[in-house]
């Protein structure tokens, strides 16, 4: 199609790359720093997890040799007499409690509630010794009332300050983490750390009592012979001839029996502080990096292009694409457009033929069955035909404008 007539609002042709669009080459170089920044925090914690797997495995387990493991407490209380029987379950722990009995809970923390009411039921009742390590807010209401958590402090060696024969045998120890209150009157408040306990002893109605560590170290196989921790740890778990080493574990049935926590109250404190940490950082980075919208700018146009040569640029595609449709409907919308005004018909009725078809047959003597097809008529059969339509067109228009 090489004729002049230049369409008003022609359908768009299938959308191209521009210059404008960002390379390949360019998104790499924007992403890459935050791929680098997450690839390296993977790495370090894939790292971090793999140098600490080995001596987290069997914490606090008295048949794990490992830093963190307690065999050698175990080996000493089997040496003095002292029977140890590891639990993994609840049921398993409140079955071998009794008054001969001490019983060690070592993450009183992930017990629900209902586990905690059983286990201290069963400890009541037995008139046993019952040793917490690190009791804290989910548990002290339950299994030490009257007690609450007042803040942590560092692990250190601490001097005993106190009457209590156990802690004055043993004398220094490397104590501290959770610290405590006690609403009621304790025969036990041992080993303070800014003005407050970090081992409490509560005597019970019976002949039992309950003893809370905030922390275990003692325990721990690298740190029993450091000062009196491995006195310590003997006169608290070598009271009783039976010691039942209660371990909770996840396969616990009982931690189903409905227990009301949430998922959020089986999270450690450190992960939901870790993740606000996070989203306040990513919050920060994207006000840093985010662009301020300020007024439009006029740019120059990389390319000029005349409107002759898109319109050139158009039917060329249209041609390619045969399609002679779309063509002749934009050419006889156009001149629709532009005749409208020129005849007084409003401009949303120009492409109504009932209106604009007498209007233009009142203008110029012309049969209106022409008209019709020439305005409203079907796509060309050919390129031929396309050319006649358009000159044909053009040849109404300067018609109407002149008459």
């Amino acid at each position: 199609m090489t004729g002049t007539h230049t369409p008003a609002t022609p359908p768009s042709p299938p959308s191209t790359s521009t210059s404008t669009d960002a390379t390949a080459r360019q998104l790499w170089t924007r992403s890459r720093g935050v791929l680098l920044a997450a690839v390296v925090l993977l790495v370090g914690g894939i790292a971090l997890a793999a140098t600490r797997s080995g001596d987290q495995h069997g914490r606090l387990d008295p048949r794990s040799a490992d830093r963190y493991g307690s065999r050698a407490v175990a080996e000493l209380l089997k040496d003095q007499g002292v029977s140890t029987h590891v639990a993994t379950t609840l049921d398993e722990a409140t079955r071998a409690v009794g008054a001969d009995t001490t019983l060690l809970v070592t993450a009183p923390d992930l017990l629900t509630t209902s586990q905690q009411h059983r286990l201290h039921d069963a400890a009541a009742k037995s008139g046993g010794r019952t040793v917490l390590l690190a009791p804290g807010a989910p548990s002290l209401p339950v299994l030490a009332p009257g007690v609450r958590e007042e803040g942590s402090a560092s692990v250190g060696n601490r001097e005993p300050d106190c009457s209590l024969p156990l802690a004055t045998r043993a004398g220094s120890a490397d104590t501290g983490g959770v610290r405590y209150a006690s609403e009621n009157r304790a025969d036990g408040a041992c080993y303070p750390a800014g003005g407050l306990p970090t081992l409490l002893r509560i005597q019970a109605p019976a002949q039992g009592d309950t003893v809370l560590l905030g922390a275990p170290d003692i325990f721990y196989n690298h740190r029993l012979d450091k000062q009196g921790n491995a006195s310590l740890a003997l006169q608290l778990l070598g009271s009783r001839p039976h010691l039942v080493w209660y371990l909770p574990s996840l396969g616990d049935v009982s931690a189903t029996d409905g227990g009301d926590r949430s998922f959020f109250d089986l999270v450690p404190s450190g992960w939901l502080w870790a993740t606000l940490q996070l989203a306040l950082a990513a919050a920060l980075a994207a006000l840093w990096r985010a662009r301020r919208l300020g007024p439009l700018v006029t740019e120059q146009l990389p390319v000029a292009v005349r409107a002759s040569e898109a319109t050139e640029g158009r039917a060329r595609l249209y041609r390619k694409a045969n399609a002679r449709d779309r063509a002749s409907d934009a050419l006889r919308s156009a001149t629709r457009t532009r005749l409208a005004p020129l005849l007084g018909v409003p401009a949303a009725s120009a492409h109504a033929p009932e209106l604009l078809v007498p209007a233009v047959s009142a203008r110029i003597p012309a049969p209106e069955r022409d008209l019709h097809v020439l305005l409203f008529g079907p796509a060309p059969a050919d390129d031929a035909a396309l050319v006649r339509l358009a000159d044909e067109l053009d040849a109404l228009e300067r018609e109407v404008r002149t008459s």
